[in-house]
């Protein structure tokens, strides 16, 4: 690792990642095999995603994510009015 850590990098990382696992295409597999791919892909995707939200900072040398987890009414980000 070249340079300080920078945590909004890490978290940019995070909303490609979760962008690559929705984009990706199932491998050849059937049956509950299938399943299980697809039900991993979108545990995968809610957690890259979840990050990916993230507001992160170095606290005292402490990485502190904060993912609001709140309905977006809730949060004060409703619908755009215009």
């Amino acid at each position: 690792m070249t340079g300080a850590f920078d945590p909004d990098e890490m978290v940019a990382r995070f909303r490609v990642r979760a962008e690559a696992v929705r984009n990706r295409a199932l491998p050849p597999v059937e049956g509950s095999e299938r399943q299980r791919v697809k039900d991993q892909a979108q545990l995968d995707f809610m957690d890259f995603a979840m990050l990916g939200d993230a507001e992160a900072s170095l606290d005292g040398g402490v990485l502190v994510l904060r993912v609001d987890l709140r309905p977006a009414e809730e949060r004060g980000a409703g619908p755009d009015p215009s």
